[in-house]
């Protein structure tokens, strides 16, 4: 207390006790000083946010370095067989398990023990956050990087919760559990055919619950047809595109940047979605339109490449090579606008909209727009640097949303 006496005893307590226990186990004086500098780190931005009428809780701290501190030695017992000597290994499907498990338990019991003595917090938006926030550990666990595990899964957790208790949007158990569940299963599937490694199981995952918890578990199945076409398509003459180079890498298996890169436009409409329901009619529209233009690009990339005849830049229709960034084909077209039609199709099915006729043109247009917003985006800034091959899918995808959106103000 008197080192810090900003610090409420409970704190100090879940600190030193939530930090010893790993110790013990890992025997990493290294990752101690991680999760205090990252706590001491988030209690210093939520003594700024109050200077500002902000509110970060000091349950969502507390409920963050269980995550971190039980969660993180659950999975590193799973993986490593308890030992004290530990090296860097890479994280496998059953720790990653053993985190979220562990993880989500321990900080909803912490972040609700806290919450009883010192804040009137709805033990549904302790649970809610506890799942996201350990869904959120696993994933910056899973994701190779500079930055230390331990200091990024405490920070990135205890910021996701942070948001999502900023709406005060809660869930029930039952619902969210079943959503977990469902969303965390698909992406073992797509695991086990090789769609993806871990980070990108993890990735859907976290966007699979917000999306169930605030629309429906339709809007999730729609966007895992993109995925599915994208990795069924993928495979498409795969020995054609090594051969000429333009294959994907890790034998076309996504992860986590093609889930956010791809999604995230998606993710914040299905939130927007939740929140404002009075827009929900223009929203959907709008999430037809983001969906059906990462499903036209992906098919246009990996079915326009095998085209015989010679890709042109979207820019000034000069001849290239193919795969260069911006180049299109009339196959290429085709797949987009296949694509597209898909989504649309498949969300008229799943009852998403009334007008099904001028629902598919408008899908089909917001996906075809967007993907050629993507070629030219590819030509132009990602060529010169500006933008990254993820930056540009998020663009586009944004941008096929923006289509559909304005079109169906326009013509509905």
């Amino acid at each position: 207390m008197l080192i810090f006496p900003f610090l409420s005893r409970e704190i100090l307590l879940l600190i030193f006790a939530g930090a010893g226990v790993y110790g013990y186990i890992t025997n990493s004086d290294r990752n101690i000083t991680n999760l205090i500098v990252s706590v001491v780190l988030l209690l210093l931005i939520s003594i700024t946010a109050n200077l500002y009428s902000y509110s970060l809780p000091k349950y969502i701290i507390v409920s963050a370095i269980q995550i971190s501190t039980i969660g993180f030695t659950s999975a590193t017992i799973v993986r490593c067989g308890a030992k004290k000597d530990l090296q860097e290994n890479t994280t496998n499907l059953p720790s990653s398990l053993a985190l979220l498990i562990a993880g989500g338990s321990s900080a909803f019991i912490a972040g609700s023990w806290y919450a009883y003595w010192t804040a009137a917090v709805s033990y549904e938006l302790i649970f809610f956050i506890a799942v996201i926030g350990a869904i959120t550990a696993a994933l910056f666990e899973s994701i190779p990087s500079s930055v230390d595990r331990l200091f990024s899964m405490t920070l990135g957790s205890a910021m996701a919760m942070w948001i999502l208790a900023a709406f005060g949007y809660t869930v029930a158990p039952l619902h969210l559990l079943i959503a977990f569940i469902f969303a965390l299963f698909l992406g073992y599937l797509a695991y086990r055919t090789t769609i993806a490694d871990i980070s990108a199981v993890l990735s859907a995952t976290l966007m699979g619950v917000l999306i169930i918890v605030f629309s429906n578990i339709l809007w999730f199945v729609l966007l895992l047809t993109f995925f599915i076409l994208g990795g069924v398509f993928t495979k498409y003459k795969y020995n054609y595109k090594l051969d000429m180079g333009i294959a994907q890498e890790k034998g076309g298996v996504r992860t986590y940047e093609n889930v956010f890169s791809n999604s995230t436009a998606a993710l914040v409409l299905a939130i927007a979605y939740g929140i404002y329901p009075q827009h929900s009619n223009l929203i959907t529209y709008a999430f037809l339109g983001t969906v059906a233009t990462a499903a036209g690009d992906t098919l246009a990339s990996e079915i326009g490449t095998t085209a015989r005849q010679t890709p042109r830049m979207i820019t000034n229709l000069k001849s290239t090579k193919t795969g260069t960034d911006g180049a299109v084909t009339s196959l290429g077209e085709l797949a987009a606008f296949g694509g597209a039609l898909a989504i649309g199709i498949l969300g008229a099915a799943f009852g998403f909209v009334e007008h099904i006729i001028p629902a598919i043109l408008i899908t089909c247009a917001g996906g075809w727009g967007g993907t050629n917003i993507d070629s030219l985006l590819g030509a132009t800034f990602q060529k010169n640097g500006y933008l990254s091959n993820s930056g540009v899918n998020f663009v586009a995808t944004a941008t096929g949303a923006l289509i559909s959106g304005i079109l169906y103000i326009l013509v509905l």
